[in-house]
């Protein structure tokens, strides 16, 4: 997916640019036109980036433009480091302290030279850049802000209780919550977390239609938030809900607050906000000061499901019901129960021998389980399984509600630079221990940590972005240590990270043959 690492691949390549210092300049003087034309067609580029990455997924064409546009943009950035390096290789040549030999040594290349060499670069990739920008103006794209897009996803409170295994003890726990008194005038809103594919919708479902939950709450609201968290939508979407489908054409928030707290009028309610993205605080206050105003809230609840603990921190000053994996039996029941519906398993225990293999790759994600259960509904050659067994998950194809477009969702929230941070965790091992100190250095050594605006430390702009990590759930904490902490990622994340990174990272090993020649990290 190097279209999503083209922004900030564009906007590095710009600032280097811009920040040349006097030296490195210098060293730039006879191709200074060269790189400001540079300069000025990645600026205009950047401009359009996001409607590109944005249209990509319809347009092939576009989508290949940006993968050369990705090759040409890394060119541009080794030709800014070239320039830094010489100038630190001057720095040597000139310093008091360095041999007569290592000073020989290090000067050996001729500053007219270098200037020539450079110049002829960055004229051909401004050559290749014109060439492409021809191409790109016959797309039409637009400008945007800097927002990650992401399609919105629908879900809805049925569910069928039996088609639903292991979460018995999850559902207690929230129902206890549900009818536990509210403490103080505050929203009490429950936020349930965990990964893409956990189950939180499926427990929200069974919780929502519960017997017990019907009769304490008279008045029922689902709402899927997913990622516009809009008020004028959300108070439509409530109405609607409320009004069993009939639409509300009122657009303005003041005769949808009115028409809202006619319908509530003091009822006590249970509202589930599922897929919850929003990290704008003010958005959220906006909501439940609204809520608030209409009475009767201090004994309703609020049920919301997020992949990020950012989130719920936002809405709800209680703990978060982190929801974790399925335990091994429970998994393998919910895949027999989908690889082979109502036929009796017995008939083909050479197939749950591979099965039990295949659930344990699934490291407890009911999704997973569920995805490579269907895979191999009705199948029953050996093969199948084996191949299913033998593959890693991201390579085998999915549907669009399956687990890996599922799990795109969190990647596509990411900002820019943390997306390429994830992806080069793909060249790490699974089941590593991870150690942060060590991860910092890895990617500083790659230059993927951007400028401080608080003129922060390197390695404290990376203990930011690891902290963004986790409260997005894409690493868990494991234990800290005097230079930081040691972390894991699901093998289901390391599956992501590998999926969107196949042709920026690259593995190799002994049964390795074929290596793209645009791979950057290998």
């Amino acid at each position: 997916m190097a279209e999503t690492f083209l922004l900030d691949i564009a906007q590095r390549v710009v600032e280097k640019i811009a920040h040349l210092s006097v030296e490195e300049a210098r060293l730039a003087f006879n191709v200074e036109s060269h790189l400001r034309k540079l300069k000025e067609t990645l600026s205009r580029i950047k401009a359009v980036l996001l409607d590109a990455e944005r249209q990509q997924h319809q347009n092939e064409k576009l989508r290949l433009s940006m993968w050369k546009l990705r090759d040409i943009f890394y060119d541009a950035e080794d030709v800014i480091d070239d320039f830094k390096c010489e100038a630190i290789r001057k720095q040597v040549v000139n310093h008091p302290n360095i041999t007569f030999k290592v000073r020989f040594l290090a000067s050996c290349s001729l500053p007219l030279s270098f200037s020539l060499k450079m110049g002829h670069k960055i004229e051909v990739i401004n050559q290749r850049l014109n060439e492409l920008a021809i191409e790109w103006d016959n797309f039409n794209l637009g400008h945007g802000t800097d927002n990650r897009h992401v399609f919105n996803r629908e879900t809805h409170s049925f569910v069928k209780s039996k088609d639903v295994i292991g979460r018995d003890v999850d559902k207690e726990n929230i129902i206890d919550l549900l009818m536990k008194p509210s403490e103080g005038l505050d929203v009490p809103v429950i936020p349930m977390v965990g990964i893409g594919g956990i189950g939180k919708t499926t427990l929200t479902r069974l919780v929502y239609n519960d017997n017990r939950v019907n009769r304490h709450f008279p008045l029922k609201i689902w709402i899927c938030v997913s990622e516009e968290f809009d008020l004028t939508r959300l108070l439509k979407l409530m109405i609607h809900s409320i009004n069993k489908g009939e639409q509300c054409d009122d657009s303005t928030v003041e005769a949808l607050q009115t028409c809202l707290r006619s319908l509530l009028n003091d009822k006590k309610f249970l509202l589930v906000l599922d897929d919850v993205w929003n990290e704008n605080q003010a958005r959220w206050i906006e909501l439940r000061d609204l809520l608030r105003s209409m009475g009767g809230l201090s004994q309703s609840k609020i049920i919301v499901t997020t992949r990020s603990l950012k989130v719920a921190s936002i809405m709800s000053s209680i703990r978060p019901y982190e929801l974790k994996v399925l335990p091994h039996e429970d998994c393998l029941i919910l895949f027999t129960k989908w690889a082979f519906n109502d036929v009796d398993d017995r008939q083909y225990l050479n197939l749950m021998r591979i099965g039990e293999e295949i659930v344990k790759k699934c490291k407890g994600v009911p999704l997973v389980v569920r995805t490579l259960g269907s895979l191999l509904f009705m199948k029953t050659d050996e093969s199948d399984w084996i191949s299913v067994r033998d593959n890693e998950i991201w390579k085998l194809e999915h549907a669009e509600n399956e687990i890996l477009p599922v799990l795109k969702l969190s990647y596509n929230h990411l900002p820019s630079h943390l997306q390429r941070c994830f992806a080069v965790m793909s060249l790490y091992k699974k089941d590593s221990i991870y150690y942060s100190d060590k991860v910092i250095q890895f990617w500083m050594a790659n230059g993927l940590l951007e400028h401080s605006k608080q003129k922060q430390e390197w390695v404290d702009v990376g203990g930011r972005y690891l902290n963004e990590l986790l409260s997005r759930c894409l690493i868990q904490k494991e234990t800290d240590y005097a230079l930081g902490f040691t972390f894991k990622m699901h093998d289901l994340i390391h599956d992501l990270a590998l999926d969107v990174s196949q042709k920026e990272c690259k593995t190799v090993n002994s049964q390795s043959y074929v290596i793209d020649e645009n791979v950057r990290h290998l």
